[in-house]
């Protein structure tokens, strides 16, 4: 009998590699990566697009989004009996959802919209499929360490990490507003983290050395990060939950970066309304689940009231959570 091949297995330590380093980098070239890990650009191209297949595998442009008008919504939507599927799959088609999933035993779907007049929630609080509706403004996202986001994977060493790693990014000074060419380029980003610098130049009008040059400034002045998302079940993570949490004001801060740094979390947010921080936690079982709950969450100073939220069906994710 022949040994099978590593293109069928799981995932072996090289597509760990492969996928820790571009959490470190989500735009970093083949040929880099390969030269870290020591083979071929190839060789990454090869186990990219494998993984893009066995563990849907997407690189996606995320941005730190503080202009007036403007703004990005975690919204919870009660359902009538046997709705949640069928709302959850209109709102995955409209282009102003970023994330839709099906909650809560099928009784709650859960989107992230982008909004800057409110005419998409007052839409949705009319419709007759839904029984309630919970709407929280994203404030801030936490990140964890000098990655910027969330790091899961030790498969690299401290040296290839230090290789692999990105100038730091800057704080984003604020609300500002943004050429709309940089809108358009962020717009695809969200798309494809990693789309080519000439398709960017297509939809942009720009040349490829001007769209670099403003995929480094965005990138430096904090604007503009990149988040690697695949199929946790592949690592054994066989499930997620959203914990919505009641912090004291003047915990969220600590909290919220504290919440980060936990291995099982994969995104952190302060949010307005009464469960005020939003969590994406993935576990292998519920009892790693019950564990976390007991010892790993209620070891952070400042949350009062824990709810947590099974994710049944995740129908659409262009970001977080």
């Amino acid at each position: 009998m022949t040994a099978a091949s590593p293109e069928r297995d799981a995932l072996d330590t090289l597509d760990l590699k492969l996928l820790q380093a571009l959490q470190i980098d989500g735009r970093a070239s083949f040929s880099r990566i390969g030269a870290v890990l020591g083979v071929s650009d190839r060789t990454v191209a090869r186990r990219f697009h494998r993984l893009c297949t066995l563990a849907n595998l997407r690189v996606v442009g995320m941005t730190d989004d503080r202009r007036p008008g403007g703004g990005s919504w975690i919204v919870r939507l009660g359902c009538v009996p046997d709705a949640a599927e069928s709302l959850a799959d209109t709102l995955a088609r409209r282009s102003d959802t970023v994330y839709v999933a099906v909650a809560s035993g099928g009784t709650e779907v859960v989107c992230g919209v982008l909004d800057g007049d409110g005419l998409v929630l007052d839409r949705l609080r009319r419709s007759a499929q839904i029984s309630s509706v919970s709407a929280h403004c994203l404030l801030r996202s936490f990140h964890h360490g000098p990655l910027g986001r969330v790091q899961r994977i030790d498969a690299l060493t401290p040296e290839q990490e230090a290789a692999l790693r990105p100038p730091p990014a800057g704080p984003s000074g604020g609300p500002t507003r943004r050429p709309a060419v940089d809108d358009v380029l962020l717009a695809a980003l969200r798309h494809d983290g990693r789309a080519p610098l000439t398709e960017l130049g297509q939809v942009t009008g720009q040349s490829e050395s001007a769209v670099r040059r403003r995929l480094e400034r965005l990138r430096s002045a904090g604007v503009l990060h990149y988040t690697v998302q695949f199929d946790h079940e592949q690592l054994g993570h066989g499930f997620r939950v959203l914990l919505w949490l009641t912090v004291a004001p003047a915990h969220l801060t600590h909290v919220g970066h504290e919440l980060a740094g936990h291995r099982e979390v994969s995104f952190a947010a302060a949010v307005t309304g009464d469960s005020n921080v939003v969590v994406s936690a993935h576990f292998a079982t519920h009892g790693e689940l019950y564990a976390y709950l007991i010892s790993g969450i209620r070891g952070v100073e400042g949350i009062g009231r824990v709810e947590t939220s099974s994710v049944l069906r995740q129908v659409k994710q262009l970001a977080h959570p």
